[in-house]
């Protein structure tokens, strides 16, 4: 049997080497291989927390100016962006004149005019009337006092004839300040009649609306003649040089900042970043739909500018800005990308690579801007750790870095 064994391997060796072909290769399928992982480096460099948001820039004053009569105004000469002064004349209005009285109208004023006339006249003849009788009660007075040094009349008698003077002056100036009344109204009815007839618009004085501040054009939003109304808004006048940034930020956010914080500006066009620092923020928030349909409550916070006026000339009102709040900064902190750290039993781990093998390690984090993460135990300068970890990677596990960090 053994003699035809030898013979049969004799007439065919291409059956040994298939079999051991066969067998190599399920040795090398079945051999623990290496993971291939992605690697990062644990060390010292400088570390900064913020929130970023975009904002938009504004004037700090803003001036709406509104038209303060009815009126017609002129034709607007005014651009936006031209200069103006203070005091500068903008644009004048010629109040609305007085409307026309049809027939009716005109005999009822005319009417208000004749019995303005009477009462003025009444009012004239009852001054006369207090007049005789302030005067006559005082010389009753007069005549008393010195029948009283001599002891003819009593001390009552004099004092009803004194008290009848003082409430006979008073009447009469009432009277006199009747009379002033009357004319007044008689004055208010000839001028409804004068001014009814539309003859004297030319002589209309024009109210001059003039600059609060020097500044620029904003917004011009009558540049016709036309009919204006009390209130109506004609223009915006303000200062571009004094320019602030307000930023709208989650409610959440908002809460962690505080006045004086530092305030980076970026992609606002310019060759560098801006600076700026925090100036308020806003006690009242407002409920904003974010762009998935999520409706969110914000808060507006003002940021004023601490770079030079020079860096920033170029900025007008209303131009984008991308604002990162600065929450904290250190320049010497031990850190490993956030990618690199799991959670595992309630704590934060990481796995290290010890001799070509995947250590995990619990570590204790400290502060994390989304990139990045603090490392405050678990871990010294220099370690090397496994970025992007999956699930091939266990403890004690074959691995093999395919860019070993510098």
């Amino acid at each position: 049997m053994q003699t035809s064994f030898t013979q049969i391997l004799g007439k065919h060796p291409g059956i040994i080497l298939i079999s051991l072909l066969i067998i190599g290769l399920l040795a090398w399928g079945f051999w623990p291989k290496a993971v291939l992982v992605d690697t990062a480096k644990v060390e010292l460099s400088p570390m900064v927390v913020t929130i970023k948001e975009d904002g938009k820039t504004r004037i700090i004053n803003r001036y709406s100016i509104s038209a303060p009569v009815n009126g017609m105004t002129c034709k607007m000469h005014l651009n936006v962006g031209q200069y103006v002064n203070k005091e500068q004349t903008l644009l004048t209005i010629t109040p609305l004149p007085a409307p026309v009285l049809d027939a009716r109208s005109r005999a009822a004023a005319e009417q208000k005019v004749e019995a303005a006339k009477a009462s003025l006249s009444s009012a004239k003849q009852q001054m006369n009337a207090s007049k005789a009788t302030a005067n006559q009660a005082a010389l009753e007075a007069k005549r008393l006092q010195p029948l009283l040094s001599k002891g003819l009349i009593s001390q009552d008698q004099y004092d009803k004839a004194l008290t009848s003077a003082q409430s006979a002056q008073a009447n009469l100036r009432s009277s006199q300040f009747q009379v002033h009344v009357s004319e007044h109204e008689l004055k208010a009815a000839l001028t409804t009649l004068q001014y009814s007839d539309n003859k004297n618009t030319e002589d209309l004085e024009r109210l001059a609306i003039t600059s609060p501040i020097d500044g620029q054009i904003l917004k011009v939003n009558r540049e016709c003649q036309g009919p204006v109304a009390v209130g109506e808004s004609l223009l915006e006048v303000g200062n571009p040089k004094a320019l602030e940034v307000e930023v709208d930020l989650l409610s959440s956010d908002a809460v962690k900042l505080e006045p004086g914080m530092d305030v980076i500006l970026k992609r606002w066009g310019g060759e560098k970043d801006l600076k700026g620092k925090v100036k308020l923020i806003e006690p009242v928030g407002f409920t904003k739909v974010s762009a998935l349909g999520v409706e969110e409550q914000r808060v507006w916070v003002i940021v004023e500018f601490t770079s030079p006026v020079q860096d920033w000339q170029r900025l007008g009102d209303g131009y984008r800005v991308e604002a990162e709040f600065i929450l904290w900064k250190s320049e010497k902190v031990l850190q490993v990308p956030a990618s690199a750290v799991f959670r595992y039993q309630s704590d934060w781990a990481v796995f290290a690579i010890k001799n070509n093998k995947a250590k995990r390690l619990k570590i204790e984090l400290g502060q994390r801007n989304g990139l990045q993460v603090e490392i405050l135990s678990g871990l010294k300068n220099g370690d090397i750790v496994i970025n992007h970890p999956n699930e091939k990677v266990t403890d004690e596990n074959n691995v093999k870095p395919y860019n070993l960090p510098k």
